[in-house]
Parts: C-alpha cells; structure tokens; sequence
C-alpha cells in the first residue's frame, strides 16, 4: 500500500502486466517447445505402461531395453510417433492450464504483492489442471493410441497417419463421446500433477530466492523445476497408468475392456504386482523432469522478453 500510495504520488502507473491472450499463447508454446524435446521419453513411458497386461512378464526390463527396441524395430522416427498429438495436446491442455493458472495466482496476489500461500496455490493449480484436461483429452487419446501402435503386429495396428487422421476417424469409427474417453483419470491425473507441479514450482522458486543464494534467473528456474518433477512423479503415476490403459483398450466382443478406473487399478495390482502402479517411473521422470523445467524455463524468457521489448518500451 505504501508503494502504491508513493506511485500515486508521483504520478508513476502501476507496473503493466501481459494481456490474458498473450499468457494463453506463452503457455502453448512453451509446452510444445518442451514436447520436442520429450516426446521419445513419452513414447517409452507409454510403452512400458502397456507392456505384460495382465501378467507378471513384461515385455520390456528396462527403459533402456524399450528404447533400443523401438529404435531397433521401428527405426529414428519411430521413437518420434505420435509427436504431432504430442503438440496438440500441449497447445490445448498447457495453453489452457497455465493460461487459467497465470490469471488466477495474479487475482489472488495481494494489493501488497504477497503472493498466495501454499494452499491456494494448490488449488489454484488443481481448478487449472481440471479444466485444461478436458479440453485436452481428444489429443491425449489420440497421443496414446499412436504410440502404443509400433508395438501390435501388423494387422491390428490403427494406422493414424497424424493426429487430425486420428481425431477424425475415432470420430466416424468409434463416436465422438470416444474423443473424451479416459476423462475422467486424465481429469484426475491433472488434478494431481497440478496441484504438485505449479504449487510446488511457485513453492520451491519462492523458498530458493529467500535462501539469498539464488537470484530470479534460469539456475533457479531449473532447480525449482526438477524439484518440481520429482514430487510431481511420485503423486502422478497410478492415475496415469490408469489413463494410458482406458484410453488405449479395444472393445471386446462389444465389450469395453475395462469398466472405470477401479477396476484397471484392480487389476494391475492382482494380475502384475502393486509396484506395477510405477511401471515406466524412470521414463516418466525423465521426461516430466526436463519438461517441466522447459516448459517453465520457455515461459519465464518470452515473459521476459515480452516485458523488456513491448510492456518497458
């Protein structure tokens, strides 16, 4: 209030912010910048989800073995399937999940510039999680199916050339209520990553500057960022085999493979072990990791640059 008041005085304005359109793109692209980066550690991490359905064999022993498999049997560009749903996702699910964040952590900001408290940034993160979610869940159904293809013989496979293929035959083959199919996990699954992704990176960055060792820069972005992944990771993987197993089953004599949620969860800790519920942990981290850090990293430099070059002129 004291700043305020003494701006006031001076006729000085108050600092300009972004226009809402602006932190709606960043967001975009900084997640689709970070997908090309990720998007082999995703597909491996799908793999191994889909791997020994059923039983306690697994098809690949390591992350390492899956991604010398994929590479050995499907070639270079095979490890990059599904990249172009990998991007719509990004644009869709990152654009409206940070947009929505960005807008909601600033209206909660005091008029003293004291930022959220712990709590609210979790809920902040899940409401911003939820939403985009659902408005991304045609891209991550499409995103699965394409990377889980290399790994049926060749007379099962689906055969989406892109993403748009993909979006438009599920629509004629399967209906368009199966774009939203697994809504429900990958809404849940947001909501977990949400809430210890954005929290804990807003947390973690805040706690490293008041260290007085770090400065507002990318050192700190980064290990804010990997702080970040890592609690996001251990949260996150049950709801997301969960999500990768509903949105990649076939109909089984008219039959859906799995009825909900519960029941894969049942299922993979009976049949595959409880641990199971961590299968692809090291490609999981490995690519939420650095793309988290990324995603933050690209956000922070075009708000940066966007500042200094437009905001500041």
């Amino acid at each position: 209030l004291a700043a305020l008041a003494a701006a006031a005085a001076t006729g000085r304005k108050q600092p300009k912010t972004s226009p809402k359109a602006i932190k709606f793109l960043f967001g975009g692209l900084a997640g689709m910048g970070a997908t090309v980066f990720v998007q082999p550690l995703d597909l491996v991490k799908n793999r191994m989800q889909l791997s020994g359905q059923g039983t306690k064999a697994r098809e690949y022993k390591t992350s390492f073995h899956a991604l010398f498999s994929i590479l050995r049997n499907e070639g270079v560009g095979g490890i990059y399937t599904g990249l172009s749903a990998g991007l719509l996702r990004q644009a869709t699910y990152t654009t409206t999940r940070l947009g929505i964040y960005t807008i909601l952590f600033e209206k909660m900001t005091s008029s003293d510039g004291r930022p959220p408290n712990f709590f609210l940034k979790a809920l902040i993160g899940m409401t911003a999680g939820a939403i985009g979610a659902f408005v991304g869940t045609p891209a991550e159904v499409a995103l699965i199916r394409m990377t889980a293809d290399g790994r049926l013989p060749a007379d099962q496979r689906r055969g989406y050339k892109n993403v748009f293929n993909a979006l438009v035959r599920i629509t004629k083959e399967e209906g368009v209520t199966t774009l939203w199919r697994g809504c429900i996990p990958t809404m849940a699954r947001a909501v977990v990553v949400n809430a210890a992704q954005l929290a804990s990176y807003s947390q973690s960055k805040q706690a490293l500057l008041d260290s007085g060792y770090f400065r507002d820069d990318i050192l700190c972005h980064f290990c804010a960022s990997m702080i970040s992944g890592l609690v996001t990771t251990a949260a996150s993987m049950p709801v997301d085999i969960v999500k990768t197993r509903i949105q990649n089953m076939k109909m089984i004599d008219g039959k859906p493979e799995y009825k909900n949620g519960l029941e894969v969860l049942v299922r993979v800790v009976g049949k595959e072990g409880f641990f199971s519920l961590w299968k692809g942990f090291t490609p999981y981290y490995a690519r939420l990791g650095p793309h988290t850090v990324l995603t933050f990293i690209f956000l922070e430099q075009m708000n940066r640059l966007y500042k200094t070059y437009v905001l500041d002129v």
